[in-house]
C-alpha cells in the first residue's frame, strides 16, 4: 500500500486520533481526520497521564505543555475513610525507569489542543460526521455528507460506538459492570478536611467507595448511586451533595461545576484489524476508570500503530502491520482492562475484614522499595508498554 500518495483517514479527533495524525504528519505522511463535534470537547473525561505517556510526548514539548496546565502528583493512596489509615505509593521509586516518576493530573482536552496546534491547517475537519466506511484492494473510503473521500488506510478512533469497529466486523468481548459511575468536579477544598490526602485517592467508605483526584483548580469526585437510586435521581445536585457530605459533612453546600453519569464497561474488540482498517483507543477497548488507564492505553495504541505505518511508508513490507494487534490487543486484555478490573474489584470490596487485609497487604508493598517499584511498574503502565514492545 502506498501511504505517501493517498492520505491515512482517521475517524475521531479525540486525543487518540490526534496523536495518530500528529505522529504520521511528523513523518511527512498525508493525513485527514474527521470529527463529528464542532471543536475539541472540553467535557469531563480522562485526566490522568501516566509516566510512560509523558515520556512518549517529552521530546515534542507536549509534555511541557501538559505539565504547565496540570498538577504533578508524586504520590497516590488507597484509604480507609473511617480511620484515615492508608497505603500511600510514592512514584519516586521509578526514577530510574522514567523521566517522569509521577502522575500528572490534567484535562485530556489540553493534550488535544497541543496536538491540534502542531498539525498542518486543514488536516482536521470538525463538524464532519462520517456516514459510512468501506475498503477495497486499492484503498479505503469514507462517505461524508458532501461526498466520499479516498485514502490508503482507515483508523477508527471513534469511541465505544465505533462505526469503524462495526465495519471491521469485530465483536465486543466482555461486558458492562452493574453499577453506574457519577463524575463531578468541584472547587471544594477536601484537603482541608481529610488530613494527609494525596493528589489521587481511592477511598473505602462505609457506604461504598469514592475517588478524589486533584487538578490544578478543582477536585474530581467519582462515586456510585445508592442501591435502588435511579440514574436521574443520583445525578441531582442535592443527591450528589448528600453523598459527598456523608464523607465530609462540610461539603453539603459544595459548588458543583460539572457532572455526568455513565456506565462502565470491560470490553476488548475481538480483532483490531481487517485489511486496511484498524481500531485504536476506546474503539478497541473499554475499561473501568479506576487507575486511569484507558486514555493512556489508547495513546500507546496510537504510537505503536503510527510507527508501524511509518515503517511501511519507508519501504517495510505490509506484513509488519500484523504486529499491531499482537502488540496491543494482549496488553489491552491483560493490562489495561485486566488491571482496571482488578482495581475495581479491590475497591468494591465491602467486607471490613477483607478491606483491612487488603490495606495491610498494600501497606507492606508500599513500605518495601523493591516491591513498591514492581507494583508501580505495573500500575503506571511501564511494564505493559515494555511487554508490548517485546512481543
Amino acid at each position: 500500500m502506498d501511504l505517501t500518495r493517498d492520505p491515512v483517514l482517521i475517524v475521531g479527533a479525540g486525543p487518540i486520533g490526534l496523536t495518530l495524525a500528529w505522529r504520521l504528519s511528523q513523518a511527512g505522511l498525508p493525513v485527514r481526520v474527521f470529527e463529528t463535534e464542532a471543536q475539541i470537547a472540553d467535557q469531563l473525561r480522562a485526566s490522568t497521564f501516566h509516566p510512560p505517556t509523558l515520556d512518549l510526548f517529552d521530546e515534542s514539548g507536549i509534555t511541557a505543555h501538559l505539565i504547565a496546565h496540570g498538577r504533578i502528583t508524586p504520590t497516590w493512596q488507597i484509604r480507609l475513610h473511617e480511620t484515615g489509615e492508608r497505603a500511600e505509593f510514592d512514584l519516586s521509586v521509578l526514577k530510574d525507569d522514567t523521566a517522569h516518576p509521577y502522575r500528572l493530573q490534567c484535562r485530556q482536552a489540553e493534550l488535544s489542543r497541543a496536538l491540534l496546534a502542531r498539525l498542518p491547517a486543514g488536516v482536521v475537519r470538525f463538524s464532519t460526521p462520517v456516514l459510512a466506511v468501506d475498503q477495497d484492494e486499492d484503498g479505503v473510503s469514507v462517505r461524508l455528507s458532501d461526498g466520499p473521500v479516498r485514502g490508503s488506510v482507515l483508523i477508527g478512533c471513534d469511541g465505544a460506538r465505533s462505526l469503524v469497529r462495526a465495519a471491521v466486523g469485530a465483536a465486543w468481548e466482555g461486558g458492562a459492570y452493574p453499577e453506574n459511575t457519577i463524575l463531578v468536579t468541584t472547587p471544594f477544598p477536601f484537603e482541608d478536611h481529610l488530613p494527609g490526602l494525596s493528589g489521587v485517592n481511592y477511598i473505602w467508605t462505609e457506604g461504598g467507595t469514592v475517588s478524589l483526584l486533584r487538578l490544578p483548580d478543582i477536585w474530581r469526585v467519582s462515586l456510585h448511586p445508592e442501591i435502588g437510586q435511579t440514574p436521574e435521581a443520583a445525578l441531582e445536585d442535592a443527591a450528589i451533595r448528600a453523598a459527598v457530605a456523608r464523607i465530609v459533612p462540610a461539603a453539603r453546600d459544595m459548588d458543583i461545576r460539572e457532572k455526568r453519569i455513565y456506565k462502565v464497561h470491560r470490553r476488548v474488540a475481538s480483532t483490531y484489524r481487517r485489511g486496511r482498517m484498524f481500531l485504536a483507543g476506546d474503539a478497541a477497548h473499554l475499561n473501568s476508570p479506576k487507575g486511569g488507564m484507558g486514555m493512556n492505553g489508547g495513546i500507546h495504541d496510537a504510537f505503536a500503530l503510527a510507527d508501524l505505518l511509518i515503517r511501511v511508508a519507508q519501504g517495510a513490507p505490509d506484513l509488519i502491520l500484523d504486529d499491531y494487534e499482537r502488540k496491543r490487543r494482549a496488553i489491552a486484555r491483560d493490562d489495561i482492562v485486566g488491571q482496571a478490573d482488578q482495581n475495581r474489584a479491590r475497591m468494591n470490596a465491602t467486607d471490613p475484614a477483607r478491606r483491612r487485609a487488603e490495606l495491610a497487604r498494600l501497606q507492606a508493598i508500599a513500605a518495601d522499595p523493591q516491591a513498591a517499584r514492581d507494583f508501580l511498574l505495573r500500575s503506571s503502565m511501564i511494564e505493559g508498554l515494555r511487554r508490548a514492545e517485546a512481543l
